[in-house]
């Protein structure tokens, strides 16, 4: 016994050193990693290749081991525009590349990069592009270059946007699942779906009005580069006139067909370097990198908070994905409070979300207001609760593709009734009070529970009226008017008074330091996170319970479901059970 019990103390020995070494060098790798330079050699070109940047902020966390034991980004696309900015003074470097770049990138977000690299054009350095094929998005980003490459083979797809809904109307019929929205606005139609097989006349116009709207900005800024009339581009886009490299170069819209060695050698005679000699190459993650441009005047005393919301609102503290009343409430009382910072940008990027979350973002918003001013930056969309967030700053900015407005609520309930009686399961009732039970999925909606859940909806969509009509010096009805959950683009929201100027984030930065009344500033980003590795750990599917995974894959109400079905097959034999379940809820 002796002799196992000290078998098994040297394999749990060495079992934990291995784990500590393995911590170990991980960690030294992440110290030593975080401090690698690439050398940057004179006559550099930058390799602008977008393909791992997709947000405006890579975000921050307290504890270092959520950035070292995740797929953390290091770099958001805040800071290659710095980066990109920065280059234009930096005598090392010559020129940038755009070389088969597939970005997933929105399209406010490549107006952005357009608009950098215009500045960059400006200082008198090149721009070129290369791609053996190109989307139209990357079209739409690759058109600002002084010259367009696409290899012989490749093709172009310059046709026009669309949007293409489905709809599930026949399908819950089918299915017995069903859905039951409840809702104010005729344009909310993001439940319009459940509702119906073919999309509303309201909702193909709002879809229509953004789609030309958004179209127009592509056309105009492509007008502008390659010197094509945007009735032209249209007669392109209708005709397909631009699919094969031949037919993209006779309109115009590329300037030479050839493969990639010969984009280099271009390149290389660009910077007169030997033909048989390699040129000396950049990519923007490390030039970022290296500048560690994050700020306009690191040396300056006053700084501008840029605080990041992005992507949907929800509850608690929020990540780099998500927005949480957590990291956006603290890191607005964090600069309210920072003698050291003048005002304030809020950069949104979100389709909206918790109706409630947002209502406590905008009270913070109003409380900080008092304090300091608050600049918001739309990005590729503001939307809902992103408008909510966004409609009482002291100024508000969008790029002109921006997608905003949608001032709607709405809630879906799903409901199994159908589903559950046809597979023989019926559900009953008991109550203590004719309003004590909650929605249950498994029984008809009831007409007194309906009509509490609109009340409460049609409060909130009061409520959020109010708060834009106060935010904007607009009454009630101006804002009813364009609410009922419309969508526009950031030109048609500048037209009716939902944002006050067309512009970007430097935009945005520029305007909060002119109302904060200084000149010479630095930019300081929030939010940081407050979560550990525990936390990250709990998100993967290994560190669930088998019962908290199933529950997370197919909803709580399916899974409830699922346990009473097995709970009744394991019922062998004579049972001295209760004979209901009560749940207090």
């Amino acid at each position: 016994m002796k002799f196992l019990g000290n078998v098994l103390a040297t394999i749990i020995g060495i079992f934990v050193f291995l784990m500590i070494a393995f911590f170990g060098i991980v960690f030294i790798a992440a110290l030593l990693g975080g401090s690698d330079k690439v050398t940057l050699k004179s006559d550099s070109v930058i390799e602008l290749d977008l393909k791992k940047i997709s947000d405006d902020y890579a975000g921050k966390y307290e504890d270092p081991w959520v950035t070292i034991f995740s797929e953390q980004k290091t770099i958001g696309l805040t800071d290659v525009i710095n980066a990109i900015k920065a280059a234009e003074k930096d005598e090392k470097i010559k020129g940038i590349s755009i070389l088969n770049d597939e970005s997933s990138l929105g399209m406010a977000q490549a107006k952005e990069v357009r608009t950098a690299l215009n500045e960059f054009k400006k200082s008198g350095k090149f721009v070129m592009a290369y791609a053996n094929t190109y989307s139209q998005k990357e079209y739409y980003l690759n058109s600002v270059a002084d010259k367009i490459y696409i290899n012989p083979v490749g093709d172009m797809d310059f046709k026009g946007l669309s949007s293409e809904l489905m709809f599930f109307k026949d399908l819950q019929e089918k299915s017995g699942i069903h859905m039951e929205v409840i809702r104010h606005g005729k344009y909310k139609s993001a439940v319009e779906p459940f509702l119906q097989n073919e999309m509303s006349d309201a909702n193909r116009e709002q879809t229509t009005a953004l789609l030309n709207s958004v179209w127009d900005v592509i056309v105009t800024d492509i007008s502008t580069s390659r010197k094509v009339s945007t009735t032209r581009l249209n007669e392109i886009a209708n005709g397909l006139l631009a699919r094969t490299p031949e037919m993209a170069k006779a309109e115009k819209l590329v300037d030479i067909i050839a493969y990639e060695d010969v984009y280099h050698n271009d390149i290389k005679k660009a910077l007169k370097v030997k033909a048989d000699e390699d040129y000396n190459k950049i990519s923007i993650e490390d030039y970022t990198h290296n500048i560690l441009t994050t700020s306009l005047e690191k040396d300056a005393e006053d700084q501008i908070a840029i605080i990041y919301a992005q992507g949907e609102i929800g509850s608690g503290e929020g990540d780099v994905n998500t927005i949480g009343e957590g990291s956006m409430r603290r890191s607005l009382q964090e600069a309210a409070k920072d003698k050291k910072i003048k005002a304030i940008v809020l950069r949104i990027n979100s389709p909206g979300g918790s109706a409630l979350t947002s209502d406590l973002i905008w009270r913070e918003i109003e409380v900080t207001k008092k304090v300091k001013p608050v600049v918001v930056s739309m990005g590729n969309y503001a939307a809902s609760g992103g408008y909510y967030i966004a409609c009482n700053a002291n100024k508000i900015f969008a790029e002109k593709n921006t997608i905003t407005g949608s001032i709607g609520v709405f809630g879906v309930l799903p409901n199994f009734t159908a589903l559950a009686t046809r597979v023989g399961v019926h559900t009953q009732q008991v109550k203590t009070h004719e309003n004590s039970a909650n929605y249950s999925p498994f029984v008809p909606l009831d007409e007194k529970f309906a009509a509490v859940t609109l009340e409460s909806v049609e409060h909130i969509y009061k409520t959020f009226v109010i708060r834009v009509a106060e935010g904007r010096k607009m009454n009630f009805d101006q804002v009813d008017a364009i609410a009922q959950g419309r969508v526009w683009s950031g030109s048609e929201a500048l037209k009716i008074g939902l944002v006050d100027q067309i512009g970007g984030l430097n935009d945005a930065i520029a305007e909060a330091a002119k109302l904060g009344k200084t000149k010479n500033y630095s930019t300081q980003n929030f939010p940081e996170y407050k979560k550990n590795l525990n936390d990250l750990l709990s998100g993967l599917p290994f560190a669930k319970s088998k019962e908290a995974f199933i529950k997370e894959e197919i909803g709580a109400e399916n899974y409830m479901l699922l346990e009473q079905i097995k709970k009744s097959q394991q019922m062998k034999g004579v049972q001295a059970l209760m004979p209901f379940e009560i749940i207090i809820q």
